[in-house]
């Protein structure tokens, strides 16, 4: 499947004034198309949970770009049911109302949080899905997950949309339980979902508010206030870092793409593979800022390795990343 030549849509954009969703909004207004702002932060009625609120603005619409979500990564479980009636409640009415008017178009913003970690090879079992990694070996500086048979050294890889769902922590859950309703709402309605597993996402007007939707934006604040980025664990956890220009892209290229009843999981993230580390060292290179100190800290919910392979969103969209990792350097000027 391609490109659909879908014609001009008037698309929904829940979330539409956030960090994803504003670059989302002008994209879809290049394309031709006109997107439909459902945001709290430019009308604090429009909550995602309000089933009447959603439908109204969903009346009239060719599609629907399911962008809202509380993020982070669900700090402790005192935050469970918060992030439940955000995202799974969020997630449940918007697909509701979508139904009642006959959308039948969607984009979903999933995450590459929903596999956990990402895919490894036992040199002696070959592929191998490690457990969650221990307080114990954390607190030892053991970061890297071995294989639970055999106790050898993993090695990391691309993972693919194939890869079993593992999430490991709060906001993970609810992300995963997003793609299980959409799978549900598509077999009632025969409606077509592209569930977008964003990956570390980066670019202008990035939120600095929760280090896993910031961590970049976290590290050009520190080296524009004279301070050195502080890089948690070793620094070698691997990630795609993928601009945000690019994730808007893959979004409209969903919309405008004829998939087939279901859900269509889809990975979006960076051919480029580069370590957290790695990528405050070019921040501190581009910005003329101090080197990064690695703390050995950790935050139990991360995952050590996860990156992405995007052949399918090339095959499916006609869709690759095309912004190189330099133009993070943007978040500090």
């Amino acid at each position: 499947m391609g490109r659909a030549g879908a014609g001009r849509m008037r698309v929904l954009l829940t979330g539409g004034a956030g960090f994803i969703g504003t670059h989302v909004r002008r994209r879809l207004e290049a394309a031709g198309h006109e997107p439909v702002v459902f945001d709290r932060a430019v009308d604090p009625l429009d909550d995602v949970r309000d089933l009447d609120r959603v439908r109204g603005a969903l009346t009239g619409c060719d599609a629907l770009a399911h962008l809202a979500a509380k993020v982070g990564l669900g700090l402790d479980i005192d935050d469970i049911d918060d992030y439940s009636s955000h995202n799974d409640v969020g997630t449940a009415v918007v697909l509701r109302a979508a139904a009642n008017v006959g959308v039948g178009r969607v984009a979903y913003a999933s995450s590459m949080v929903v596999y956990g970690e990402g895919a490894y090879t036992c040199p002696v079992h070959g592929p191998t899905s490690p457990p969650p990694r221990r307080v114990a070996d954390l607190d030892a500086g053991r970061f890297d997950p071995l294989c639970p048979r055999c106790g050898s050294d993993l090695v990391p890889g691309l993972v693919p949309e194939s890869a079993p769902m593992d999430p490991r922590n709060v906001y993970a859950a609810t992300k995963t339980h997003g793609e299980h309703l959409a799978a549900a709402w598509s077999r009632e309605t025969e409606g077509s979902v592209a569930a977008l597993r964003f990956h570390n996402v980066y670019g202008p007007g990035m939120p600095r508010n929760t280090p896993y939707a910031g961590v970049a934006s976290l590290f050009a604040s520190a080296i524009n206030r004279g301070e050195a980025p502080r890089v948690y664990e070793d620094g070698g956890q691997r990630r795609n870092f993928v601009h945000v220009d690019d994730v808007a892209a893959a979004v409209v290229a969903a919309l405008e793409a004829e998939l087939a009843p279901g859900v269509t999981p889809l990975n979006v993230g960076s051919p480029d593979v580069t370590t957290v580390g790695g990528m405050a060292s070019i921040l501190s290179r581009e910005l003329g800022g101090l080197e990064p100190v690695v703390t050995g800290q950790y935050r139990l919910g991360d995952v050590r390795h996860i990156t992405a392979d995007c052949t399918a969103a090339e095959r499916v969209l006609g869709w690759r990343a095309v912004q190189p990792l330099s133009s993070i350097a943007e978040l500090g000027r």
